[in-house]
């Protein structure tokens, strides 16, 4: 009986007391409220300030009961608002967040090449200068040689893609298909019936509009992320004094230690990144035109970019250029299927080791499950971001919680 009934009695008791502590704090004790005669006399002279503000204000009463339910509930109500707006703040943040990780990103890569200028015969602001115009010298060339490519061409497969539809519809299991199951009448009428719906075309301008509106979003974000990236580089060294100002001096050293080398490691991982995704889209397109496969530039700049995306960025790139080969000519989507199993071989187990001979050694189930949850938080950034954030969290894994365990 009393197991029964002890959470019971134990909250009963808990109620009487918090009763008793509600009634204390609202009671009013006439002999705590002083009397006119009580008051201290006024000096004559000039008061201190204690006696001119008790002279003014009177003397402090009690302080707030902490353990009312009044003051637990208010400063708990506060606590979770502010938690509220917090999130609603980080929520729409979340571009500008993106941004700034981005451009520290950037950063990170370019400021090895910073450090060896400045060490050496540069002072920082010259070195920044000449990494950060070499830097936009690049982007102009490429630009300046991809671009009226890329347009020529990406107009020329938009021309063609009436005849690839064609072709399509003329192969011999298309027929098939469409004798057995009608699919080729059933898509015109569809066709037609969404082209006749006014919602349907609204939407679809709509759609054209917003396609536009985040075409200038991107380039304005892409400007954005240049300009942070030179302030970024320019004020590294302040920035990087003023984060180890906020540790303890006992353990500064240590944490300056670890710190610099992971940003030295993303940094070297994302420069590796980059000259691999680059040395890919440039083979590409070599083999692309020796095989005459349509549009290598805009397949190559294809591959490239997706290059950049760890694990699965490549392997999308080469199934993209096979699609386009075999609808030109199925003899050679063979030959770029030939291509790009060997040419993966040589990266995956000759050219990424020595790139990345620099870098944290990830094992293959931590990159998995860290490009997983990357992109699952911020879609390809978080993917390109996991493998670096995961490599400087397996060196902590390492270096401090590791030898931590061992010294318990």
């Amino acid at each position: 009986m009393t197991t029964v009934w002890g959470p019971v009695s134990r909250w009963g008791d808990y109620r009487r007391r918090q009763r008793r502590v509600l009634e204390q704090s609202n009671h009013i004790d006439p002999e705590a409220i002083p009397a006119e005669g009580d008051l201290p006399p006024v000096p004559a002279g000039p008061l201190d300030p204690g006696t001119a503000a008790l002279l003014r204000y009177g003397s402090a009463g009690q302080p707030l009961n902490r353990h009312s339910p009044f003051y637990i509930g208010f400063f708990g109500a506060t606590g979770a608002l502010l938690a509220v707006g917090l999130w609603t703040g980080l929520a729409r943040l979340a571009t500008t967040i993106t941004i700034l990780l981005v451009a520290f990103f950037l950063a990170l890569a370019l400021d090895p090449v910073v450090e060896k200028l400045s060490e050496r015969w540069l002072p920082r602001p010259v070195a920044v200068t000449a990494v950060f115009g070499g830097l936009l010298l690049v982007l102009a060339a490429i630009a300046s040689l991809v671009l009226p490519t890329v347009v020529v061409q990406g107009s020329a497969l938009a021309a063609r893609t009436p005849e690839y539809v064609g072709d399509l519809l003329d192969a011999r299991w298309v027929r098939e298909l469409d004798r057995h199951y009608d699919v080729i009448d059933r898509l015109q009428t569809e066709l037609v019936s969404k082209l006749t719906d006014q919602s349907f075309v609204e939407g679809l301008l709509g759609g054209l509009l917003g396609a536009g509106r985040a075409v200038l979003s991107g380039t304005f974000q892409v400007l954005t992320v240049l300009v942070l990236t030179l302030y970024l580089l320019v004020s590294m060294p302040r920035v990087k004094t003023a984060a180890y100002a906020l540790v303890p001096m006992s353990r500064r050293p240590r944490v300056v230690a670890l710190s610099e080398e992971i940003m030295r490691r993303v940094g070297a991982y994302a420069g590796g990144q980059v000259l691999i995704a680059t040395l890919n889209a440039v083979l590409s397109y070599v083999m692309l035109s020796i095989v005459g496969v349509p549009y290598p530039a805009v397949l190559a700049v294809t591959v490239g970019l997706l290059g950049l995306i760890p694990m699965v960025g490549a392997t999308l790139g080469a199934a993209i250029v096979t699609l386009v080969a075999f609808f030109d000519e199925p003899q050679k989507a063979l030959v770029v299927v030939v291509y790009y199993v060997v040419y993966q071989q040589v990266e995956n187990y000759v050219i990424a080791p020595r790139v990345m001979q620099q870098t944290v050694s990830v094992p293959g189930t931590v990159t998995v499950v860290a490009a997983l949850a990357g992109g699952a938080l911020l879609g390809v950034l978080g993917a390109l971001l996991a493998i670096p954030v995961a490599a400087g969290l397996l060196l902590l894994y390492e270096e401090v919680l590791v030898p931590r365990q061992r010294e318990a």
